[in-house]
């Protein structure tokens, strides 16, 4: 039996909330995800695990300052030092857009550092790779998909194509790994991608029809005793009841207010073959989200409302506030912030977000007649009429819906 340690989607320089430390110099929130990471790292030398995986995305964009790639570089160098085979899965925000270009998290493979490995590609690792480890693994790090395009000789405008030929291969390269495999020894595949039925939370590219989407039934195929995944940031196991675990352990810090509702995880997995038993780790103290939208409808009670939406003052101590007011315009200056923010001071950090509405009627021209009007000129007609909308936006939402009223795929 192995004992591994899964984590993924870590984004440690998320600094869009707070302030800095003035010991350190680093962002609050930083610091936050940094905890995150010393609480696995700490457990994974702690409890001696065999291996750790690292299912993808380090920092939040592909050019970290080097100060972030310092704090991350010395946490893994624990697992290093420690002799823990340690493998590091590139994901889309590690891997840069340029063919050629050095991800970021090379350093480790360019500086052969001992016991930690790079998947920067397509891979099948035996036991010799793994340091002698009696397990198997496929690796599917994110793929690029100017690097693919430029393989396949494809356009820009032939997206849809590019992801179904990057799948296809995919599937069929995996399916061909799985057939080679020792059946007498484990087998787990780690993976930084989609996976069709995935309930998605804040990394929802595939709406935008950007994203690798790996079949359900790829990865829950039983001759496999783990799956790793990275990408999406809301824990999951997609197959809670069968074999193979297939397991999205989320983000290591909540990343914004879209994943207020879940919990912060790392997974420690008990993998034999055919039998693997799964641990979820919750990641205590992590920072507390707290949304909450209020509507007026009285003018008289404006400010008591406001008041009364807000949390306990225990509540909010230390966490990241927002309160949405929704409400006519006519009334903005009936809204005393003054004292919501001082009830609120001891939160780490307070968004007032006012959303005042406008009553605004289109009107035609006195020659026109609806009917005379396609769906989308009545549209645009709309926006123009729309105060808070600016031309960018406009012309954005135009491009969406002449696709959906055109039929089109997107």
């Amino acid at each position: 039996m192995l004992k591994l340690l899964h984590f993924a989607d870590a984004h440690i320089d998320m600094a869009n909330y707070g302030r800095h430390d003035p010991e350190s110099g680093l962002p609050m929130r930083v610091l936050d995800f940094l905890k995150s990471l010393d609480t696995i790292i700490d457990t994974a030398i702690g409890e001696k695990v065999d291996l750790v995986i690292f299912a993808g995305d380090a920092y939040k964009d592909r050019t970290p300052a080097p100060t972030y790639q310092r704090e991350w570089g010395r946490r893994i160098i624990r697992l290093s030092r420690a002799g823990i085979p340690t493998l590091l899965l590139i994901g889309n925000h590690d891997i840069s857009p340029a063919s050629g270009r050095a991800t970021a998290i090379q350093e480790f493979d360019t500086l052969e550092v001992p016991h930690v490995h790079l998947l920067a590609r397509p891979s099948f690792l035996t036991p010799a790779e793994l340091e002698g480890l009696p397990l198997q693994l496929i690796a599917l790090p994110w793929v690029s998909r100017s690097a693919l395009m430029a393989s396949l000789g494809l356009s820009g405008d032939d997206t849809s194509r590019i992801y179904q030929e990057l799948e296809g291969r995919l599937t069929s390269l995996v399916r061909l790994w799985i057939d080679q495999a020792n059946p007498g020894l484990p087998l787990v595949l780690t993976a930084h991608a989609s996976i069709q039925g995935a309930q998605y939370g804040y990394e929802r590219t595939i709406m935008l029809g950007s994203d690798l989407v790996l079949p359900g039934g790829l990865v829950r195929d039983p001759r496999m005793d783990y799956v790793a995944m990275g990408h999406i940031h809301k824990p999951q196991n997609l197959n809670p009841d069968g074999h193979p675990p297939v397991i999205y352990p989320g983000s290591i810090e909540r990343v914004d207010f879209s994943e207020i509702e879940d919990d912060r995880y790392f997974i420690i997995a008990q993998v034999e073959r055919g039998k693997t038993q799964v641990e979820w780790r919750k990641l205590e103290g992590t920072r507390l989200f707290i949304d909450r939208h209020v509507t007026l409808t009285s003018q008289e009670t404006i400010n008591e409302t406001l008041w009364n939406a807000l949390p306990t003052e225990s509540q909010i101590e230390g966490a990241i506030l927002r309160l949405v007011v929704d409400y006519p315009r006519e009334w903005e200056a009936m809204i005393d912030e003054a004292p919501l923010r001082e009830a609120a001071q001891a939160a780490f950090e307070f968004h007032l977000v006012k959303r005042a509405r406008s009553e605004v009627r289109s009107r035609l021209p006195q020659d026109q007649a609806v009917a005379s009007l396609t769906p989308l000129e009545l549209l645009d007609l709309w926006f123009r009429s729309r105060n808070d909308m600016d031309s960018v936006n406009s012309n954005e939402l135009h491009v969406l819906a002449q696709r959906l009223i055109g039929g089109e795929e997107h």
